[in-house]
């Protein structure tokens, strides 16, 4: 029990943590080019990648703190980091054509998935305006 309220937490920080970032460097970049998004994916990758190896290979953080910075923190913070990660551990054990199908395959069916959902709400906003 106590890792899922660490999680939580974690996940709590780490969402508005993303919405502060994101926001503040959107505001001064302007919005030509997603700078926010693409900041946190690579700091959160960045941060997932350092915490989970040094956790892994070292007795230092209990099971509580890892999952709340990892799962809970890195993951409300953005789940890229999570993608990249797996991607990176399949590469880094020799699974190179596993590794490519993970990488192509999330980007092209999460891009179908997002088309597909502005579809449905189109149809929700038609359906909404005609009754």
């Amino acid at each position: 029990m106590k890792t899922f309220w660490a999680v939580a937490l974690g996940a709590g920080v780490g969402g508005v943590s993303r919405y502060l970032l994101a926001s503040a460097i959107q505001q001064r970049a302007g919005t030509a080019f997603p700078w926010g998004t693409f900041v946190v994916n690579v700091s959160g990758s960045l941060l997932l990648g350092f915490l989970l190896r040094y956790a892994l290979a070292t007795p230092s953080l209990s099971v509580e703190m890892r999952a709340l910075l990892t799962t809970g923190f890195c993951g409300g913070y953005t789940t890229f980091s999570t993608y990249s990660y797996e991607t990176a551990a399949l590469l880094e054990d020799g699974q190179y054509s596993r590794a490519g199908l993970y990488a192509v395959a999330s980007v092209l069916l999460a891009l179908a998935g997002t088309i597909a959902g502005f579809a449905l709400a189109r149809e929700a906003i038609a359906l909404r305006e005609r009754l």
